[in-house]
């Protein structure tokens, strides 16, 4: 596939919290925050809880004062709600585009090419065709290349008189943004790096992007050339690529109420198996090792224990009872009594395609099913049943466990997949 010469990133603005707003009216123009699993951090903010300083994934618990003394709309994060709206955000731009490159929930990249009139135009037509069809706001940057699109839309929302599009496709003007922008806000740039740029005097993007790609290479790695050759007008991360499997698949959580007792322990870690089974059969892979992880609170010094175990299979697997099976002894070789656990998790990795040559070993300790055929064929039925019915069929070994650890403080209802929850208009 010929790599597009002019690329739009459009990026929904405050995601999650457009999505509350969407169907709370009331709640425009005052601060909300929508929190993490189980309630316990930030993960998205309105501008005026950005502008009373609030950072993201800041601990609830730090910033109680603020919630109280101006009157916070904390959220528990509703994931049905935002994937539907995510998926209406992203069927519309097909509208302007052949070509969309999913980045992510609220990202995506789009073809430009067949498009012949002016950029900016186009952008200001989809930014105002996705409000009227969706009812979410975005930003949009344009650009030669991805790097230099998530650039774009940096300015875009940085400087609203841009109204909320921006296209760097100009020299003079791309020149401009990249003088007066911090080398943090590059794509890409961690605060180590970031760092390490200031000390040796790069500390604007026009500055990184004047480097030598090969002086960068040398100093810090290849991702960071690249970084600089894209800021450059070369493309080189490429566009509509199809997704990599995962090689590791993890499931974890942290609880609310800690766990002192090894069954109820169990319980949630054969939740975890089942998930994470769940999405590498979705992928089609096998799993030839499975770790567990237990922990307490790190804050709990005097009674601080943190271990892992793994279990290395002769042959792939991807049956939750092979899964469930080993993640039981290997929980009964790190438990210890008397601790109050906080956190566990389970890990599938060094995953592979699912083929005859890794499923037909056999494995030494007699762990995994015997017959392949049948496995999948048992695994293959569950999996159709619980996507069908919202996840019916689970393992007499989780017990009464769900993968939600805890009641949400203020979940907002399913106003878009659910006829129950519906909106109603008074």
């Amino acid at each position: 596939m010929s790599y597009p010469e002019n690329i739009a990133l459009v990026d929904c603005n405050n995601f999650y919290v457009s999505c509350e707003r969407l169907f709370r009216p009331d709640l425009l123009n005052k601060p909300v925050a929508v929190l993490s699993n189980n309630d316990g951090c930030i993960v998205s903010r309105s501008q005026e809880v950005k502008d009373l300083g609030v950072k993201m994934a800041v601990p609830v618990y730090q910033i109680k004062h603020l919630v109280k003394q101006h009157n916070i709309q904390l959220f528990s994060s509703n994931y049905p709600l935002y994937a539907d709206l995510s998926a209406r955000v992203m069927h519309s731009l097909n509208a302007f585009s052949p070509s969309v490159d999913i980045y992510s929930i609220d990202e995506a990249f789009i073809d430009l090419d067949r498009y012949s009139g002016n950029p900016t135009a186009l952008g200001l037509d989809i930014k105002s065709s996705l409000s009227r069809w969706v009812g979410i706001p975005v930003g949009i940057g344009i650009g030669p290349t991805k790097t230099l699109a998530k650039l774009a839309n940096y300015a875009a929302k940085k400087w609203p008189k841009t109204g909320g599009v921006v296209d760097v496709g100009d020299l003079q003007r791309r020149k401009k943004i990249m003088q007066i922008t911090p080398v943090s806000e590059v794509w890409g740039i961690g605060r180590q790096i970031n760092k390490k740029l200031n000390k040796l005097g790069i500390k604007t993007v026009w500055e990184l992007q004047s480097q030598s790609v090969a002086a960068i290479k040398k100093h810090f790695n290849l991702t960071l050339a690249q970084t600089v050759q894209e800021l450059q007008g070369n493309p080189i991360i490429s566009f509509n690529e199809k997704s990599k499997p995962k090689q590791q698949i993890i499931c974890s959580r942290s609880f609310k109420d800690k766990i002192n007792n090894q069954q109820e322990l169990a319980q949630t870690i054969s939740v975890f198996c089942l998930k994470a089974a769940e999405k590498l059969r979705a992928q089609g892979g096998v799993a030839q090792q499975v770790s567990i992880f237990i922990r307490t609170s790190p804050f709990d010094k005097k009674r601080f224990y943190s271990e892992k175990a793994t279990y290395k299979l002769k042959s792939g697997t991807q049956d939750s009872r092979d899964i469930l099976k080993i993640a039981k002894k290997l929980l009964s070789s790190i438990y210890l009594p008397a601790y109050e656990y906080q956190q566990a998790g389970v890990i599938l990795s060094d995953i592979k395609p699912r083929n005859d040559e890794v499923c037909k070993q056999e494995d030494m300790f007699n762990l995994v099913s015997q017959d392949s055929g049948k496995s999948l064929q048992l695994m293959k039925t569950i999996d159709d049943i619980n996507t069908r019915f919202n996840n019916r069929i689970s393992f007499a070994s989780t017990g009464s466990k769900m993968l939600q650890q805890s009641i949400p403080i203020n979940k907002s209802k399913l106003y878009t997949t659910s006829w129950e929850e519906i909106a109603l208009v008074k």
